[in-house]
């Protein structure tokens, strides 16, 4: 059949109200989804990740088709895919011979770059629309950001609860303040376990795409056992729901802890579905904010999990398309050092490190601190190269897409763009890492010591990376207390400490 329109669904769309979607006719319009081998190997993806979205391609394939939906799916294992978004759309175009070409918006620079492309390649006309499953568009934020030399998150919050109504008692904030992340950050105390996720045990189609993706995939970094995310709009909507019945009450006391062998604590897991489409965000939101008013979650854990979503999630998107391409590139602290093998899985003494990389390879999830705060911590104070930890960030985690991965971890995590994002660089020393977790009880390192063979690299490092930055940060007012204290330490000590310094970052395989 030849006319009517071709619409382009892609991995993180999985969305009934996909704008692509929107005027869609059954009985003229072809929708195609693409499984590519580029999209799972541009970086070396966990085949967690890529099981997650595969099986939600083609689950939504089955419900489109269910409706009455013309949907062309060309399987991954097709001998005739040839593996790009570009030629996948041009077969399509050839097979189907349509008037025209909708897309949606994609989340990645690169994917709209190659979108941009299909117009002159096939010439059929393309129009690509507003992603509006966000709650901020696009313009919106460059309204916002306009004039701005400095983008703050929390400036950005507050317009979107006015505009929202979310936790809004009339043009006041519920309770009386915008934010409660001081009352959110306590250490799990022992004897309280969180109780485990809701997990989705794989259907006979996701068993289908997990042998798949082990064939294709095993070298990957991870492996597929284990798998139970949701990767139905149904399941996404239990797994929230399970949250916010079993979790939620603790979640804002406990969101900044860390504890061995507790991967998921109070956290909600509902990114994946999120950025993949499973899941609307106003839909989160306005649960979360249900259950405050209903009396069966306190302020402080609703305000903290409303803020990731309508606050962070939103905000990190605005960066990304407001910033990119040119925001990539950036590398202020001038950070060179390759990636460490133990990102990997390789051997590490730092127990911290362990705990999460392990979990990591284990579940493609570690939480926000986690990522910020061990890992993203570490790069930071070693210097470790920002498209290379950009990289490492984006591959392994099953929620990492470019648009939320890269501003959380070129700005927030390494401050990678000097301070666009975040008014300081989130450097600590072993004794963030004592005090939010329990894992420094039984590491190799003793986190008291700053120096000796026992000691914590995390605290040599940090005071290392203060002294090479000083000069940097002495216009930083939030910076003015390391730097202070560095000034009246004994020259000798500090020569000593960045020594011992030297000797721990040359011991780094790359």
């Amino acid at each position: 059949m030849s006319g009517g329109t071709l619409r382009v669904v892609l991995g993180d769309q999985c969305s009934r109200g996909l704008s692509a979607l929107r005027d869609l006719d059954p009985a003229t319009d072809t929708v195609l989804m693409m499984e590519v081998q580029a999209e799972c190997t541009y970086v070396p993806h966990h085949p967690q990740k890529i099981v997650l979205v595969l099986s939600a391609m083609r689950h939504f394939a089955r419900a489109l088709a269910a409706r009455g939906v013309r949907v062309d799916h060309v399987p991954l294992d097709d001998p005739d895919n040839t593996q790009s978004f570009a030629g996948e759309v041009a077969r399509a175009v050839a097979r189907h011979r349509p008037a025209q070409i909708v897309a949606t918006h994609p989340g990645e620079w690169r994917v709209l770059t190659d979108m941009q492309g299909w117009e002159a390649a096939t010439g059929v006309p393309v129009e690509i629309r507003e992603d509006d499953r966000f709650l901020c568009s696009l313009p919106r934020f460059r309204t916002w950001a306009a004039g701005r030399k400095q983008y703050r998150m929390e400036f950005f919050y507050r317009e979107m609860r006015r505009e929202t109504g979310l936790l809004m008692e009339g043009d006041e904030p519920a309770g009386g303040q915008w934010n409660y992340d001081a009352e959110n950050r306590s250490a799990l105390p022992k004897g309280l376990v969180p109780p485990p996720p809701r997990r989705f045990p794989p259907d006979t189609i996701t068993r289908e795409v997990m042998a798949l993706v082990a064939h294709r995939f095993g070298a990957h970094f991870g492996d597929v056992e284990g798998f139970a995310w949701p990767v139905t709009a149904k399941d996404a909507t239990a797994a929230l729901d399970a949250f916010i019945t079993d979790r939620l009450a603790l979640f804002g006391d406990y969101q900044d802890a860390m504890a061995a062998d507790q991967p998921t604590m109070f956290h909600a897991l509902v990114s994946t579905s999120l950025n993949a489409g499973l899941l609307d965000p106003m839909e989160a939101c306005r649960a979360a904010e249900k259950a405050w008013r209903e009396g069966r979650a306190p302020l402080n854990a609703v305000e903290g999990f409303i803020r990731q979503i309508l606050g962070w999630r939103e905000y990190v998107r605005g960066i990304y398309w407001h910033l990119m391409p040119g925001y990539a590139e950036g590398n202020a602290l001038d950070a060179h050092r390759p990636l460490p093998g133990f990102y990997w899985g390789g051997p590490t003494t730092m127990r911290c490190i362990e705990q999460t990389v392990a979990q990591t390879r284990d579940l493609a999830y570690a939480h926000h601190i986690q990522r910020l705060m061990v890992t993203g911590n570490f790069a930071l104070l070693a210097g470790i190269a920002p498209a290379e930890i950009n990289a490492w960030y984006l591959a392994v985690y099953a929620d990492a897409f470019d648009w939320v991965e890269l501003p959380n971890t070129h700005g927030m995590a390494i401050h990678a763009d000097g301070g666009v994002m975040a008014s300081k660089p989130y450097a600590a020393s072993g004794a963030y890492i004592n005090r939010m977790s329990d894992y420094c009880g039984s590491c190799t390192h003793d986190v008291k010591q700053s120096a000796g063979p026992r000691a914590c690299p995390f605290n040599y490092l940090y005071w290392d990376f203060i002294a090479r930055h000083a000069d940097r940060f002495t216009k930083n007012p939030r910076m003015a207390m390391p730097l202070r204290t560095l000034a009246k330490m004994d020259p000798k000590k500090v020569a000593a400490l960045r020594a011992e310094a030297a000797r721990f970052l040359a011991t780094l395989d790359g």
